[in-house]
């Protein structure tokens, strides 16, 4: 049996393994697949009510060709969208192509089926090709939602009113209680561009579907070298994604990192390689994956993929 979050944390504090609870995918789809179809743009904003997974996950109601709703794993930190495959297949929906998928531990070939019409509160995607996986944990979700359906639209994440909002891009700026970091587009995510550790610049990924922040081997070696060797030992970690795979990594708490001005401290990063980062094109770059044990300690975060940047509200 894994251990509660809590349970986790209090291992956290205690040498040896910890064994954490079931992280996100962290999964992306090679270039190449032609996008999805979706309806006229409509710029009223379109909400629909999140849940939370044991892994305090964000979930929200997706309707497939008209039947549903399902639970989907909202997965910022995925290029496209999945299915659980127990689902595509008692819906009947339509084989597609092969497709390359690449997940935290290993790059792979797996089916795709075809959905005709795919809802997200009023955002539609028409002819969506998406692959199947066999979703794992307590209760697994049905399927996943990628960057994929955004398609330059702004997604806000309302931790405080467990609300999704999908809107229209739209220019902000810093406020109280407010801090917007300015991002680039990277393989479909948003990178952070104004962001460092101890003065020593670094790049930072928003991924919703992670329950933990991770980071990549340039990011350790930056850490080590402004720390000078004085942090406590590591404390091994071994994870598991949403489909069942297990990987390991070791947790280190950062001392200092900044995200635009957003000052952090003392932040836990579990560090592990991942041939996801080569795919970012990050893995000779420090770069760390902001999960939802980091991000959940916003009110809201805002991801605007027109206007690339991303906003922090603090409580």
């Amino acid at each position: 049996m894994k251990p509660s979050r809590r349970q986790f944390a209090r291992l956290l504090s205690a040498a040896g393994i910890a064994v954490a609870t079931p992280i996100g995918a962290a999964w992306a789809q090679d270039a190449g697949e032609d996008p999805a179809d979706f309806e006229p743009p409509d710029d009223r904003p379109s909400q629909v009510a999140m849940e939370r997974d044991h892994s305090l996950r964000m979930l929200a109601p997706v309707m497939i060709n008209g039947h549903g709703p399902y639970q989907f794993l909202v997965d910022t930190g995925a290029n496209r969208s999945c299915v659980r495959r127990e689902l595509a297949e008692e819906l009947g929906l339509p084989a597609g192509p092969l497709a390359a998928v690449s997940t935290v531990a290993r790059r792979t070939l797996i089916p795709t089926v075809i959905i005709e019409r795919l809802h997200v509160g009023e955002r539609v995607q028409r002819k969506v090709k998406v692959p199947l996986l066999r979703m794992a944990g307590e209760a697994p979700a049905d399927g996943v939602l990628g960057v994929d359906w955004l398609k330059g639209r702004r997604l806000l994440l309302d931790f405080k009113g467990k609300v999704l909002e999908i809107a229209a891009p739209r220019t902000e700026s810093n406020a109280q209680n407010r801090v917007v970091v300015p991002a680039r587009r990277r393989s479909g995510q948003l990178t952070l561009v104004d962001a460092d550790s101890s003065g020593r610049k670094i790049s930072a990924l928003i991924d919703s579907g992670s329950e933990f922040t991770l980071g990549n081997a340039a990011m350790r070696k930056l850490v080590a070298e402004t720390t000078r060797g004085r942090l406590p030992p590591p404390v091994r970690v071994t994870m598991e994604t949403v489909i069942g795979e297990t990987f390991h990594g070791d947790l280190l708490y950062v001392p200092f990192m900044r995200l635009g001005g957003l000052t952090l401290g003392n932040v836990p990063v579990v560090f592990t390689e991942s041939h996801v980062f080569k795919l970012w094109g990050l893995h000779d770059k420090p770069t760390v994956v902001l999960g939802m044990d980091l991000l959940s300690e916003f009110t809201a975060v805002a991801l605007d993929f027109g206007r690339s940047t991303v906003r922090f509200d603090i409580a």
